[in-house]
């Protein structure tokens, strides 16, 4: 399951809004890439979602993942931060073993192990905690 907390769903329900209302949900995703290895990716989604996804409904707005990310994302929960510093949404996911100062990519901890034995990681500026 993913959530949302009461703000980023606000946010996105603004967003939708903004650009017509006529959206199925956002869309939540896992791609390879980013400085640890995974990288996460979110849209909003203007088609359904198909038989390969899984679909939550978190805060009245469907959040859909397919079923690849999903064993990425499961547990995680989306906010959303209106500071200056940092501003944007959010991914807390459990199952991230390292993740880039960004917020934008990790690893598993199975990619956690294979970057540290091949001397990848964070660098230009992106600090792992």
């Amino acid at each position: 399951m993913v959530t949302l907390s009461d703000k980023a769903a606000a946010e996105i329900k603004q967003i939708m809004q903004q650009n017509g209302g006529t959206f199925e949900g956002i869309r939540v995703f896992v791609a390879g890439g980013g400085c640890s290895g995974l990288s996460y990716g979110m849209q909003i989604a203007d088609e359904p979602a198909t038989a390969d996804d899984l679909v939550f409904d978190a805060e009245g707005v469907k959040v859909i993942v397919d079923m690849g990310s999903h064993q990425y994302l499961d547990g995680a929960s989306i906010d959303f931060d209106d500071t200056l510093q940092g501003g944007g949404f959010k991914i807390n996911n459990p199952n991230a073993a390292k993740t880039c100062g960004c917020g934008s990519s990790f690893a598993t901890e199975e990619g956690a192990e294979g970057a540290e034995k091949q001397g990848g990681g964070c660098g230009g500026g992106c600090g792992s905690h």
